[in-house]
């Protein structure tokens, strides 16, 4: 399974190192920067220039808009062994701070999960080829499988598919994220900031994720199966 180091470099200041999947680095740059509120949009995003090194992979990006504050602020050296919600994160006061309010959305069916969970395994390149990457989908409310992104991290492949659909100019809401992840705080956070309204796992989520979805309106889902699934928060109009 590909694996490196991947340094983040957001005007010319190292954010974050991840040990990640390296393709589709531009999306992965895009996403991570929307996730973690540095960005709005992908058009806050430019400029960005790969670099393969001895050690690893550079990424390189401007930024613009309102993150440039919360980069100046945060911004230090730190090694992560995944990208996730806590990076960054200065003290413990900061684990609670409120999320967006999510959008007013209709309740999806579980057909559609039902429909999409055989489909995303045929689209899991890598995953099907080493048994060791995660997957994130965005799909349609009728079911279709839209953007599939992969990587070793679980966080690392939401953040490629939120870049994908930001940089694509394709709102991730109405419509669902299926992830093959553990559904953790992480997770749902990412979620959330990136726009979406519901969330789909294969895995129990935890009681902080579950906490967060509800307080945000995040509609959740989880232990997804061809034919089972549990709604865990239904935060549907």
């Amino acid at each position: 399974m590909p694996e490196a180091p991947v340094a983040l470099e957001f005007n010319g200041l190292s954010y974050a190192v991840m040990m990640a999947t390296p393709r589709e680095l531009e999306d992965f740059a895009t996403g991570f920067a929307l996730s973690e509120g540095l960005a709005a949009s992908a058009d806050e995003v430019t400029d960005i220039a790969i670099a393969e090194v001895e050690q690893g992979w550079i990424v390189r990006a401007a930024l613009t808009g309102l993150g440039i504050d919360k980069l100046t602020d945060r911004v230090r050296a730190r090694v992560a062994e995944s990208s996730c919600g806590l990076c960054g994160i200065e003290n413990l006061a900061e684990v609670a701070r409120p999320l967006p309010p999510v959008a007013q959305h209709a309740a999806i069916a579980p057909s559609a999960i039902f429909a999409a969970l055989p489909a995303l395994r045929e689209r899991q390149v890598l995953g099907n080829q080493t048994g060791a990457a995660h997957a994130a989908a965005w799909v349609a409310a009728n079911g279709a499988i839209g953007p599939v992104r992969e990587d070793v991290g679980r966080h690392n492949a939401l953040d490629k598919l939120i870049g994908a659909m930001a940089r694509a100019e394709r709102p991730l809401a109405p419509g669902f994220i299926l992830s093959t992840a553990r559904c953790s705080y992480e997770i749902v956070e990412k979620a959330v900031r990136a726009g979406a309204t519901t969330l789909v796992a294969i895995s129990l989520p935890s009681s902080l994720a579950v906490d967060r979805a509800v307080a945000a309106g995040l509609s959740l889902w989880c232990l997804a199966r061809d034919d089972e699934v549990t709604l865990v928060n239904d935060a549907s109009a």
